[in-house]
């Protein structure tokens, strides 16, 4: 069922409208609009922008700099966000690491990291995946040796979303080989300019920078930047996965697709001569995926209400990172198929600033290619959709 708003939440709704239409960077706005890559300088202007505003963190408590928001007005102010096609707020700090330093951190952590991390002065990645250990992440070989007050850090970490801008990495590593593999993992965080951190870029299928891979190389890590226990990083990496799937689900972002296929069926002729929206068959599975799409918002709203009531993220975090990825991937599946052969021309370069070539078909068909292929990943990152399924047949069904 659709959502229905108090008199106070709408007001809250156009409260938040009218400052991203006040403040929104027109040059950020024009790029993202022709579907051009954003530099590191977009996202943190945006983001200082936010806070601000004091709305860049709102799912910290209202003591450490969130917003005291209701989990409808977070719900809300990520719709305008997605409506509005603003840069997306980095979550490797704020959503991902920043809760670990809260929960697991002791002052010291707190005092140090967290203004950096609302202020956008330190750009995070996350160092978790290898070559090898991805999905089984307990497999992980990167190693930390204690050298008194030092940890000495030799490995590699691998698909590290913009280590590229990074200052810091919040990464997991082995300081133990008894036990299980779980039992010996520990949760450092690694200053990016240390001697011996390098950085090699992946470009991905839709010709963009936004992984890499993360070499480590004698790097020398105070024993102050481990959070919580030695050997106890694997719950401090479970509690931080079950906040990024939970954001992985972008019903936001989904909606506002949502509704630029609606506009495109309604402009695009199919085989009939008629356009999309009056072909039934099209239709019908545009209509099950919005059906779907309100279903995962009510369960997201649910996770919301449960987190502001003191309960951790569990296995419906896992629903919400399934569910949310195969729609989108399912949203631009069918906006790649609605535009039809003008979204098959995709030339990586027409979508850097220079660019100076007419493109080809209208001017919302040559996006449509980067983003099909960005999103294939979706069901993969943060925990494949499979390990997934396995989280939830294992805690839910008990199997």
């Amino acid at each position: 069922m659709e959502l229905t708003l108090t008199p106070e939440e709408t007001a809250f709704q156009h409260e938040v409208r009218d400052f991203i239409e006040e403040k929104y960077p027109s040059d950020i706005r024009d790029k993202i609009e022709l579907g051009q890559r954003l530099d590191k300088d977009d996202y943190v202007r945006w983001q200082k922008i936010l806070n601000d505003r004091g709305w860049i963190a709102p799912g910290w408590p209202a003591e450490l700099g969130g917003t005291g928001w209701t989990p409808m007005q977070k719900h809300l102010f990520e719709e305008e966000l997605a409506e509005a096609d603003t840069p997306r707020i980095m979550p490797f700090g704020l959503v991902m690491v920043a809760p670990v330093i809260m929960a697991f951190g002791n002052d010291e952590q707190k005092q140090k990291y967290l203004p950096r991390i609302l202020s956008s002065q330190d750009w995070w990645c996350q160092g978790y995946s290898e070559p090898g250990s991805g999905s089984d992440l307990a497999s992980l070989q990167t190693k930390a040796v204690r050298d008194g007050d030092h940890y000495i850090v030799n490995g590699q970490k691998t698909w590290t979303t913009l280590a590229q801008y990074a200052d810091m990495m919040f990464t997991l590593v082995r300081t133990s080989s008894e036990g299980k593999p779980q039992q010996g993992i520990s949760f450092l965080l690694i200053d990016m300019n240390s001697p011996g951190v390098s950085v090699d870029p992946i470009v991905t299928i839709d010709g963009g920078r936004e992984v890499n891979s993360v070499f480590l190389e004698d790097v020398r890590v105070p024993v102050e930047n481990r959070i919580g226990e030695e050997n106890k990083g694997w719950t401090y990496a479970k509690f931080l996965l079950g906040h990024e799937r939970t954001s992985i689900a972008a019903t936001g972002r989904s909606k506002k697709l949502l509704k630029r296929l609606k506009e495109i069926a309604s402009e695009e002729i199919g085989d009939d001569g008629a356009p999309l929206d009056q072909d039934t068959g099209f239709m019908s599975r545009v209509a099950d995926v919005e059906i779907r799409l309100l279903a995962l918002e009510s369960v997201v709203l649910r996770v919301l209400y449960a987190e502001q009531a003191g309960a951790a993220p569990g296995p419906d975090a896992s629903l919400l990172k399934i569910e949310g990825t195969l729609i989108q991937q399912d949203l631009t599946e069918l906006a790649r198929e609605a535009v039809g052969n003008y979204a098959f021309p995709f030339i990586p370069e027409a979508f850097d600033p220079l660019w100076n070539e007419d493109r080809v078909g209208p001017d919302y068909a040559a996006p449509l290619a980067p983003v099909y292929f960005n999103w294939r990943k979706a069901s993969i990152y943060g925990g494949s959709n499979e390990v997934q399924r396995g989280i939830i047949s294992k805690h839910v069904l008990g199997l």
